[in-house]
């Protein structure tokens, strides 16, 4: 009946200091700005919400139902590590519908050099692929402004994040990139359409950042979480080969591509099921076996039943609601446009804008601000090194979209 801790001596007990023992890398990183946001929103009684990344739309029924299905039938277990073959023989035809590319599913016999699998969501890719790729003292390159988890993603593995200045266009060009790249370069991370600023590249920018990486032996790994999310001034006629196809410029469309480019994609953007955290990678074989080996490990496999879910994802027509977001992203061009500058978006749902000059604020400044009267977007410099504009998420209620961007037109013009 004894332990080695008496319950008597339980009430005497001090907690002892553990904050000794905790790792360098987890010191190194802060806690997520976007995060922090988020809570703050929770204490806040009926605030206009522009801040958080989440599709306002329920998923497709036709989704639900396979996931539930599934559930119902048993699918409760775990899938391959790789993924369920089901969902890895749609992704892999999309893949060759979309990008015209031959990537089978991991560990299927292939003369292809590229493979397939299929992940925890996009960030759990991403993990994976720093992991594989980087070495301690080793570099990558992303755009500064960024997704939050880039350069964390590297001090993670020991590595260092070079941050490209993109302003005031944000696009990570091969001309801007060039520069950058040495010997300790693994890899360069492109975000097309980008977080923060919903801005996609051209046609000929992503052959050329491809062609770049390839002549100097090093990986692109193009994040298109918002593939499908796509406006109509994002899309190029060379691109479109198929009507009932949304298709962009992509560094993954090309000869030999699937040799060059390690492609992330995922679901829950799309088809509003950001919680069910389901995506996939597919490129250069010798990368994907090392990822799909380190999830082994790590990640174990993606959830099952909603991987079964995510097989009906491409019977799902969600053009109609892409049309609604472009109207969306139009109220903020129409309204702000003549108060600060922005780079249109022509992807995923969000603005990152300019705090005016002459309010002589931040973008941290303006946000809290903004707070004050009830209205949450994230600051710049949750993204970037500067801290010179702010995120709008117009993922969220028109009216409640309307009504934010009329409080911050205000801001603008009285300060």
């Amino acid at each position: 009946m004894g332990s080695s801790l008496a319950l008597s001596d339980r009430a005497e007990h001090t907690a002892p200091d553990l904050t000794g023992l905790i790792a360098d890398r987890s010191r190194a990183i802060d806690a997520s700005g976007i995060r922090r946001i988020f809570a703050l929103a929770a204490t806040l009684d009926d605030p206009i919400n522009l801040s958080i990344g989440q599709p306002d739309f329920p998923v497709p029924k036709i989704v639900r139902d396979a996931a539930s299905d599934a559930i119902e039938s048993g699918v409760n277990g775990y899938s391959p590590t790789q993924g369920h073959p089901a969902l890895l023989k749609r992704i892999c035809s999309w893949l060759k519908a979309d990008l015209d590319w031959d990537a089978p599913a991991v560990g299927t016999p292939s003369d292809s050099a590229a493979a397939t699998f299929v992940t925890t969501g996009t960030s759990g890719a991403l993990h994976l692929a720093y992991m594989a790729l980087l070495n301690p003292g080793d570099e990558c390159i992303i755009g500064d402004p960024y997704f939050v988890s880039y350069p964390h993603l590297a001090t993670m593995c020991g590595a260092k994040a070079v941050k490209v200045d993109t302003y005031p266009d944000f696009r990570l060009t091969a001309e801007r990139v060039e520069p950058l790249l040495n010997e300790k370069t693994k890899f360069v991370l492109l975000n097309t359409p980008s977080n923060p600023a919903g801005v996609t590249l051209t046609a000929d920018e992503c052959v050329e950042l491809r062609e770049l990486c390839a002549s100097r032996g090093v990986l692109l790994i193009s994040d298109e979480i918002y593939d499908e999310f796509v406006f109509s001034d994002g899309l190029t006629d060379s691109c479109v080969n198929d009507p009932s196809i949304k298709r962009f410029p992509t560094p993954a469309r090309g000869a030999s591509a699937s040799d060059s480019v390690l492609l992330i994609r995922g679901f829950g953007k799309t088809y509003g099921c950001t919680g069910w955290r389901l995506g996939y990678a597919s490129g250069p074989r010798a990368v994907i076996d090392e990822m799909a080996k380190l999830q082994q490990y790590t990640f174990v496999c993606a959830p099952s039943p909603l991987q079964a879910g995510a097989s009906a994802c491409f019977d799902a027509d969600m053009r109609p609601m892409v049309a609604d977001y472009e109207q969306r992203r139009d109220m903020i061009l129409q309204r702000l446009s003549g108060l600060t500058t922005i780079a249109s978006p022509s992807g995923a749902f969000y603005a990152f804008i300019e705090v005016p000059g002459h309010l002589g604020m931040t973008g941290t400044q303006f946000a809290e601000k903004l707070i004050e009267r009830k209205v949450l977007v994230i600051p710049g410099g949750a993204f970037s090194d500067r801290d010179t504009h702010f995120r709008v998420s117009f993922a969220t209620d028109p009216v409640k979209l309307k009504a934010g961007l009329e409080i911050i037109a205000e801001l603008m013009t009285r300060g």
